[in-house]
């Protein structure tokens, strides 16, 4: 697992030849993880550390509040990702209005040379930094020859003609085509948060038991009904998550309901990550609660299909 360090002032000794990354790194997606392979292979080559820098909250939340994308991956499990990826050292600063303002050449000199020692920096194609984004990879590789480090430029990455972007997932999660996002994240789309209290419907009037969840993410997939893996204390469970406002008992707020196939048990209160797999159709309304009950058979019958699953 990476080292987390939160403030420069927790480095009590240098790092060993860090080679570090710089980003945001929303989705740690497949562009992403191919900046971490190479700060990996040129760290494994020099004998040094593979390093990543990020920051919390995104920038842009401080420096254009109400103005930002919803993000794809929250900070718990963006560190996560990065850490599984392999990474030694990862850099959390706290991104605050003072820090953005800092010029691109003083957070060159006192950040990555002065504070963390940089012996080579890799870096996106579009790579830009420092107040209002002045610094950009040129800035970054006369600084570079200046003080004594390499700066490496890696190009976009794509699956046919798609650009893997954080922006190209969040549209495809919000089209609903989580097979395509899936392909561009290079894992299953993951929502997570504790389930809570529903209207009971699912239960009483359908026979259908069904977990609602209250979930802690920003992006939220299209409405519709997915082919979904659950993971939970009790294990991990394929199921079929409903997405929408229920429409055929009139109007109610937005809900994300969940039935658990081959499971039975209590976990009101529990917390819990959907893995979205595919969806299986979009909302609609029914005309009667037999014709929804008979629709959702249906669903779980293609979910159980899809997942190889025996009835």
């Amino acid at each position: 697992m990476a080292y987390i360090i939160n403030d420069l002032t927790e480095l009590k000794k240098p790092l060993q030849k860090p080679v570090l990354t710089i980003g945001n790194f929303d989705g740690v997606h497949k562009g992403h993880l191919v900046l971490f392979d190479k700060v990996q292979e040129i760290a494994n080559a020099i004998g040094g550390q593979s390093v990543v820098m990020t920051f919390d909250p995104h920038p842009i939340k401080i420096m254009k509040p109400g103005n930002g994308p919803p993000l794809i991956t929250l900070i718990k499990q963006k560190l996560r990702l990065i850490s599984e990826a392999g990474i030694d050292v990862i850099f959390c600063l706290p991104f605050t209005r003072q820090f953005g303002s800092i010029s691109g050449r003083d957070f060159v000199r006192e950040i990555l040379v002065e504070g963390i020692g940089v012996q080579e920096v890799v870096v996106g194609y579009d790579y830009t930094f420092g107040n209002k984004r002045q610094g950009n990879i040129n800035l970054l590789k006369d600084m570079g020859k200046e003080l004594g480090f390499k700066v490496h430029v890696v190009e976009p990455v794509y699956f046919g003609q798609t650009l893997v972007s954080s922006t190209s997932i969040r549209n495809l999660v919000r089209a609903g085509n989580l097979a395509e996002a899936n392909r561009l994240l290079g894992r299953d789309y993951q929502i997570s948060g504790v389930v809570i209290k529903g209207a009971g419907r699912g239960t009483k009037l359908l026979n259908i038991p069904t977990a609602n969840l209250s979930p802690v993410d920003e992006l939220i997939p299209k409405r519709g009904v997915y082919a979904v893996e659950v993971e939970m204390d009790a294990g991990r469970y394929y199921g079929v998550c409903n997405i929408g406002h229920n429409p055929t008992f009139g109007e109610n707020p937005l809900s994300i309901e969940i039935h658990l196939l081959d499971f039975s048990g209590d976990i009101l209160g529990k917390e819990l990550a959907i893995n979205f797999i595919k969806l299986l159709r979009e909302e609609r309304a029914f005309n009667a609660e037999g014709e929804l009950a008979e629709q959702i058979m249906k669903d779980i019958k293609r979910a159980r299909e899809l997942f190889g699953l025996q009835k």
